[in-house]
């Protein structure tokens, strides 16, 4: 792609040759980063959406028998609203560089990977899915996310 109406070249970009034009990145990794914080912050809006579900679902007949944290639904719902409030500020939080945030990130996908592999019984498809997507973003945030080099 070349500019025709003059020498001057738009400021994110430098001509490094007469047909070429390459953007200059502001950060190696900084896409990995923005795709992980992208996706912390879809999981924790999808577990807030379980978690608004779980409380208008707490009075119907749901078979929690022998359920890891009870038989009741209520106490779901408040550890995914938990969880998905961890996950969306987390996410904002990779966007500029948290090594803290990094760490939950990478905790966070390392679960969602194990809790994703319960449900390929009954949808295969999707559970691969999202084993790739969080996969993808421990490789993300362990890759990129760490600090800088001085």
């Amino acid at each position: 792609m070349t500019y025709t109406t003059g020498n001057a070249a738009p400021p994110a970009a430098r001509s490094t040759d007469d047909d070429i034009e390459v953007y200059a990145d502001d950060e190696a990794g900084m896409g990995w980063l923005f795709f992980a914080g992208t996706m912390l912050g879809l999981a924790g809006l999808m577990r807030i959406i379980d978690a608004i579900w779980a409380f208008g679902a707490s009075d119907q007949a749901v078979n929690l028998k022998d359920g890891l944290l009870g038989d009741n639904l209520t106490t779901y719902a408040w550890l995914w609203l938990i969880l998905g409030t961890i996950l969306i500020v987390s996410s904002f939080y990779v966007l500029v560089r948290s090594q803290f945030a990094r760490w939950v990130g990478i905790v966070a996908a390392s679960i969602g990977a194990l809790g994703a592999m319960t449900w390929m019984p009954y949808t295969a498809v999707w559970s691969f899915t999202y084993i790739g997507l969080a996969v993808l973003t421990i490789y993300a945030l362990a890759a990129h996310g760490g600090r800088e080099a001085r």
